[in-house]
């Protein structure tokens, strides 16, 4: 494997990561200044973002602390929240289920949203890529060094702007997702699983502690799971139809 291809790869998958980088970096900085608000040290927070590097999942468990919540019940809301990762680890399997256990825990740990859309914007121009691992490894260390940056920048300004996570910063992440989800749309194991997730968030709207949203990633991630799992199915050689 030439390093000069490899290094090409790489680079490549950080530059087309630069805008997700520009969106994430708000919710960063947001997730820093509220860890001065809870009972957590500066330095456990930020342990959290080296450890962790979920960024809805350190959320919810810095409301669930807040709120004194049991271990469990964090573990479980968490887990709950990061089963849509096995939607974007099912879609990109094919790609990168020929790699050494060494690769595939290194790149399902750098997994993320913003991750997962470019790197599987890229196997969708580039099915064939023998290099993609190193532009998915690109994608994520670039996502990886940017969340723990905008996380440090968070907790050394929110001590000194209290209510920095006031201001409205969250709204770019908003538009992050939308850009994210959007182009997803055009597959149907995707598309049923928003519908179908949108449907149970809105028809349970009502219930308490957002178990309403909880109940709409279980369902939604149900769906798209069984429907990928079928179109596998029916794209293998032999299969019936």
């Amino acid at each position: 494997m030439p390093q000069s291809s490899a290094r090409s790869s790489f680079m490549a998958g950080v530059r087309d990561t630069v805008p997700m980088l520009v969106g994430a970096a708000p919710f960063g900085m947001i997730f820093g200044a509220l860890v001065g608000t809870t009972a957590l040290a500066a330095w456990q927070g930020q342990l959290m973002s080296l450890s962790v590097f979920a960024g809805s999942s350190q959320f919810i468990a810095l409301g669930l602390m807040a709120g004194l919540a049991g271990t469990l019940v964090i573990w479980f809301a968490t887990f709950i929240v990061n089963l849509r990762h096995m939607l974007y680890a099912a879609a990109l399997l094919p790609h990168v289920g020929h790699l050494p256990p060494r690769w595939r825990w290194l790149l399902g740990f750098l997994l993320t949203d913003e991750t997962f859309a470019v790197v599987d914007s890229y196997y969708r121009q580039h099915p064939q890529a023998r290099l993609g691992h190193w532009y998915f490894l690109g994608s994520g260390l670039s996502m990886y060094a940017n969340w723990q940056c905008w996380t440090l920048v968070g907790l050394l300004f929110g001590a000194v702007f209290p209510q920095l996570q006031t201001l409205g910063l969250d709204f770019a992440m908003v538009v992050t997702f939308i850009s994210i989800v959007v182009p997803q749309l055009l597959r149907l194991p995707h598309l049923a699983a928003a519908l179908a997730a949108g449907s149970v968030a809105y028809g349970l709207n009502d219930l308490p502690f957002k178990l309403g949203l909880l109940a709409a990633i279980v369902v939604g991630v149900a769906i798209g799971m069984l429907l990928t799992q079928w179109r596998l199915h029916k794209s293998m050689p032999g299969s019936v139809t």
